[in-house]
């Protein structure tokens, strides 16, 4: 039974926690052996119960606290922390509309529209390279703003009557003005 890290280091469990307390108490095995956390030793941990496996490279901490929408972060980690949840997703997190999505959407960058992916079920990737203003963060979870997730929504074909709501909901809690979605609609035609 594997205690140190493969350099024969022993193990951070305070900076796995503090990693992981940033995201919903989930991490990567790249963030773990930042930690000294070898794979052997992942592997010990997650067969004890103090671990998890939540996807694809990334794992839970079990006694960490459940929070809202946690089920996004291990689709953030698996995506490089490159992604923001947008569209449907997005409307959902922001509570524009009555928006409840079967599937999760994330924007990440026009690069990896090259790149073969194993993509996760019930996740769809959308290619943008989003600019710093078209993003804000909800909690630990990276999401479009609500202006850029409308005007996703609409360039998308998005169930009309969603995003129409959704619109409404913006413009009455001042998020944007109709006159910003046309602008910014015209703009991304362009």
């Amino acid at each position: 039974m594997p205690r140190t890290a493969a350099d024969g280091s022993a193990p951070s469990w305070d900076e796995l926690w503090e990693i992981a307390a940033a995201q919903m108490g989930y991490f990567t095995v790249a963030q773990a052996d930042v930690a000294g956390f070898s794979r052997p030793l992942l592997q010990y941990h997650l067969k004890s119960g103090k671990l998890e496996r939540a996807g694809r490279g990334v794992f839970r901490l079990t006694r960490f606290p459940p929070g809202d929408h946690e089920d996004l972060m291990p689709l953030w980690l698996w995506a490089d922390s490159k992604g923001a949840f947008s569209h449907e997703t997005a409307l959902l997190l922001h509570d524009l509309s009555d928006a409840l999505p079967g599937t999760r959407h994330m924007t990440v960058p026009f690069s990896w529209a090259v790149r073969r992916l194993r993509v996760p079920k019930g996740l769809v990737l959308n290619y943008a390279d989003l600019r710093d203003e078209d993003v804000e963060w909800k909690g630990a979870i990276k999401v479009t703003t609500p202006l850029r997730t409308v005007v996703d929504c609409l360039l998308d074909a998005v169930e009309p009557n969603l995003v129409t709501q959704a619109i409404n909901q913006g413009v009455r809690r001042g998020a944007f003005t109709r006159a910003l979605v046309r602008h910014e609609l015209k703009a991304r035609r362009e």
